[in-house]
Formats: C-alpha cells, structure tokens, sequence
C-alpha cells in the first residue's frame, strides 16, 4: 500500500465528512496540475477543514507505514501542524513524489534557527538518509550535537558512516575537552566505523579514563571499527568486550546498561 494510501485511509476515520471532502476535492485538482497559488491556498487551509487532532496511530498503522516507506514515523505529523507548515512540509518529504526535487527545502532545514524545524528534517525522518549527499548528512549529524538533538533519533545514522563525519566529530571532541564541555558519549558511534589513528588513540583513551557510560559508548565503537588496532584496544576491557561482542550493551541501552 502506497503512503498516500495509507494517509487517505487514516483521514477517513479521524476528521468530518465535509473536512474530507474538500481534501479530496483539493488532491484531485494538484494531480492534474493545480498552479502554485492553489496549492499554497489549500495547504494554508488544511488545518481548518481536516482540524488539528493528532493522528493517534496504533503499533499496526506504523508498522502500516514502515511497510509503505522504510523508516516512516508519521506518528507526529499531526501535532506539529500547528508549529508551522514548514515543520508539517519537512515530515511529509518522505512520502512526496519526486523526493530529489524538494531537496533545497530540506537543505533549508537543515540550515534553520528553529529547533523543531531542525527536528522535523533531522529526526525520524528517513529523507536526509535516503536522498542527502555526504556534505549535506555530515552538516545536519553535526548540527544534533550543537542543538542538542539526540543522535539514536536520526534514522540510518549508522548505515550513513563516513571517514569526513568521523574526523568532524573527533575534531568537535577535541574542542568540547579543551573549553572543559562535555558532550553526548554517542558521538563517538559516528567516529567508530572510520577511526584512524587518531580516533583510535582517543577511544583509547576514553576506554581508559572516561566515565562508566563514556567507556561503554568507547567500547561500542571500537567494536564497530575493522581496524585490527581496535580489536587490540578493546581486548584491554575484558567486560566492556565481552558486552559489546555479545550484544548484551548496545547504542539503544547505553546509559541504562548495568
């Protein structure tokens, strides 16, 4: 089942009749090429037909939606409508025809003041993994760690490893330890996969002196680098190695680990 599908359906039981019908109505005319002042129009509009009600999906509409788009959460799309049409835009970039053609749009995001404009775009949303280059990802992976967003939230954040994110965020460790500020222990699941030399010496180091979840966030990505280097580091925790290697530590349970 397509996303519009599903979000058709979905509609059908949760505003009026009326509400629908002028959706309805509204989507049949975009489809054989409304002007640009109709579509603005009627998305300004939306709201006061279809209401502002969150879309309260059960566990099956959002296995519904990953089925539909991998990674799909529209499960706020509702609430920040009244945020902003720029947020409600940035959630919907995922199921759009012609995803490449919005990519300005989303690249704005990127780029925003806003924090729940950031949010929309960055944040269960598997349009920057699927359709932004290497400068435009590593720029917004960035950017969590300066507006504090968290990291496990950025759908493919670990499919998406590259060698430049991983010298971004052990530089951006550098700066945080020399102005004494701390920073979220799960950067270092970006830096893991691609750690040279000096990555590797700074895991170690924090394997060594950190705090228990800073070991553990070490320990994790020294496990995900191939560089033999690592292994041999790790080895040097026989505890932190043996949860890492057996599955029981992950990124999802590092700081609840015990």
């Amino acid at each position: 089942m397509s996303a519009q599908t599903l979000l058709l359906d979905w509609l059908k039981t949760r505003i009026p009749t009326d509400g629908l019908a002028w959706l309805e109505e509204k989507a049949a005319l975009m489809a054989t090429g409304a002007p640009d002042k109709t579509i603005f129009a009627s998305f300004s509009a939306c709201v006061r037909h279809a209401g502002k009600a969150p879309l309260s999906l059960s566990a099956e509409d959002l296995q519904a939606a990953r089925a539909a788009v991998p990674d799909w959460d529209p499960s706020d799309l509702w609430q920040t409508a009244d945020v902003g049409e720029a947020i409600t835009l940035q959630k919907a970039l995922a199921v759009v025809p012609y995803p490449e053609g919005h990519m300005a749009r989303a690249r704005e995001a990127i780029r925003s003041n806003i924090k729940a404009v950031f949010e929309a775009i960055a944040i269960r949303n598997p349009y920057p993994s699927l359709h932004f280059d290497t400068v435009g990802w590593n720029q917004m992976v960035v950017k969590t760690f300066f507006v504090d967003v968290p990291l496990a939230l950025v759908v493919g954040v670990d499919r998406r490893a590259n060698p430049p994110l991983a010298r971004m965020l052990d530089d951006l460790a550098h700066e945080r330890w020399a102005a004494n500020r701390p920073f979220p222990p799960d950067l270092w699941r970006c830096v893991g996969p691609c750690a040279d030399a000096k990555a590797l010496a700074d895991l170690k180091k924090v394997l060594t002196t950190g705090s228990p979840v800073e070991r553990r966030a070490a320990a994790l990505a020294l496990k995900s680098c191939p560089d033999p280097q690592a292994a041999a580091i790790l080895a040097s925790d026989a505890a932190l190695e043996k949860a890492a290697r057996s599955g029981s530590l992950t990124w999802e349970n590092l700081n609840d680990y015990a």
